[in-house]
Order: C-alpha cells, then structure tokens, then sequence
C-alpha cells in the first residue's frame, strides 16, 4: 500500500478525526476513519489503527470501542468539558454585557472547538437578555491583563480616562492628562469591570470602570495605599457603593418591613445588625456611598425602606421622588 505524503502526521490527524466528527450519539466505524484519514491523505492498515487507538488511550484520550451488531464503533465519550458546562459558558459569555458582541462569537467558536462538530451546533445559541447593551470598547480584555500585571509585580500604572459625551463621541477627562494610580483588585459590580486603586495625592481609594480606560502602562514604582487595601472589606465597599458611582459616604438609618429581611441581607450581607422596631419592622444603619443609585435603590423598594435619618439624606429623597409624582 503506497502511503500518502501526510503520514507522519497520521496520528495526530487521527486525534482530530475522532474530536471532531464523534460523540456518544455519533460514532465511527473502522472503515469510516480509513476513509476520513484519507481526505488527509493518510493511508493506514487497519492493524495500526488498533495499535494507534491504544497509544491515544495511553495518553489519557477517552476513546471508546464497541461492538453493536455486527459492526464495531469507535467515540470519543469524554472530553475536558461536557457538553453542558459549554452550554453554561457560552450563555455567560452571551448574556456578560463587558464582553463586546466582536468579542463574544470570537470566543463561543473556540469553545465550538472543543466538542464535536455535531454538538458545536447545540452552542450556537443566542441568549436575550432585557434591555442589555454589549460593551464598546474592545481594549477591555487587554485592560483587564495588563492591570493584573501590574498588581502581580507590584507596579502603579498610568492611564487615561474617558467619558461619553452627547454626541456618543470619547471624551477623555482631565483634559487628556494622565491617571497614575496604584492598582489593588479588580471587582465586578452591576455587570461591569472595576478596578480598586490607591490615588495617593488624594489620599484614599478610588474605583475606575475598566472599560473606560487607555493606553494602560505599567510606572516603575511600587504600589502605595496597601495599608488602607487591607484595612478595606472589598465586599463592604461593594455593597456601600450601589453600582459604584460616585458619593459621599455617610451612615444613614433605614426603617425596613420585615418582608425585606432578605434583600437587605443580600445588598449589605449577614452582619448588618437589625434592630426591631415593632412588630413589622426592623431598623439598620449602613455606611453608603449617598447618590442618586442609592436613592433609586430606596425608591424601587416601593415604601418598604425608608429613609429616618440623617434629615438632610431624607430630604434629599424626598425631593428626588417629588419628581415621580
């Protein structure tokens, strides 16, 4: 039998054969991958096959061999993800709205990869997520890489910062001028990418949104601010900032009913100490970032968390909700 000018790849063409085209509902006989070795131009007896299917399961390759019939079937029954946890990965990556829509079949065909191609189709979903928006900014992956560089190695970096303006044109702050912060952590929040960092003119942390940066560089100096990071509960400091916007940070008294019980366990966790103040409410006091998300927080609770104090927060409430009146 004359070979073909591919066969030193045989094995490795096999390999592909058996990931591509077979599963557990779709198998090969031995006549089918001759055939398909072929289209490679790879010609092959069937003893070495044999010979070759060990080696794969010598190398940790689940492929299985049965008999159904008269006919022996050849699969490859396991894999380094089930079909199920693809599934789950690319709905996330579907409905994440950091991820850019470019970006996001970008990544569902690698992962189309790493199943057959009878059930790569089944990944070829589309998740529709209420009034989501895909990010813009493409340089969020690189972002996010070069950030965590940089806290690996100890090195404030420098960026600059942009906002949208009307005209749905960048509008790069400070004038342009640069950022030069000592980033901490990176944490996610409303579906966005943050990042923790010490601005050490300022004296404090400060939040930026990831996707919102450019031309991230690394500065040869190490971090400042790790007293203060370690002194910060991230998730406190999460929870305190109600989408991360901006606000001064003050305790307030909530009067809740005690059908809140759980939503206010899940915004401010397990710690907060609430107080009875009858037998239908229950009274907290929290650290919060006092913007508007905060007060649109309270509002969207319909009358079941009200603001008792400080009186000059109250009133800022009550003249946001004058507007929905």
């Amino acid at each position: 039998m004359a070979k073909g000018s591919n066969q030193k790849l045989k094995l490795v063409y096999l390999i592909r054969i058996l990931f591509e085209k077979t599963d557990e509902s779709h198998k090969m006989t031995m006549q089918d991958i001759l055939e398909s070795l072929a289209a490679y131009d790879v010609t092959a007896e069937r003893k070495s096959i044999y010979a070759d299917m060990e080696a794969l399961r010598e190398l940790g390759i689940d492929v299985i061999g049965e008999q159904q019939g008269k006919t022996f079937y050849y699969y490859v029954a396991s894999r380094q993800f089930e079909l199920a946890e693809l599934k789950f990965l690319v709905d996330a990556i579907q409905s994440s709205k950091f991820i850019t829509a470019k970006k996001s079949k970008e990544l569902i065909k690698k992962l189309e990869s790493l199943t057959s191609r009878h059930e790569a189709v089944q990944l070829q979903r589309q998740v529709y997520v209420s009034g989501r928006v895909k990010n813009m900014n493409e340089s969020i992956y690189y972002n996010v890489d070069a950030i965590h560089n940089a806290i690996a190695s100890n090195r404030q970096i420098r960026f600059r910062y942009f906002a949208w303006n009307v005209n749905k044109e960048m509008e790069l702050r400070k004038g342009g001028a640069f950022y030069e912060v000592s980033p901490w952590a990176l944490t996610w929040s409303d579906e966005n990418y943050y990042m923790i960092a010490f601005d050490e003119a300022a004296g404090q942390m400060k939040h930026y949104r990831v996707d919102k940066m450019l031309q991230i560089d690394s500065v040869d100096r190490a971090r400042e601010g790790r007293a203060l990071f370690e002194k910060t509960d991230m998730a406190q400091y999460e929870g305190k900032r109600f989408g991360m916007f901006g606000g001064e940070e003050q305790y307030v008294k909530l009067l809740c009913e005690n059908s809140m019980a759980n939503v206010i366990i899940d915004r401010f966790g397990k710690d907060i100490m609430m107080v009875p103040a009858d037998a239908n409410h229950f009274r907290i006091n929290v650290n919060v970032a006092v913007s508007e998300p905060f007060f649109g927080w309270v509002f969207a609770m319909a009358g079941k968390v009200r603001i008792e104090g400080p009186d000059t927060v109250a009133e800022r409430m009550r003249e946001m909700a004058a507007y929905f009146i």
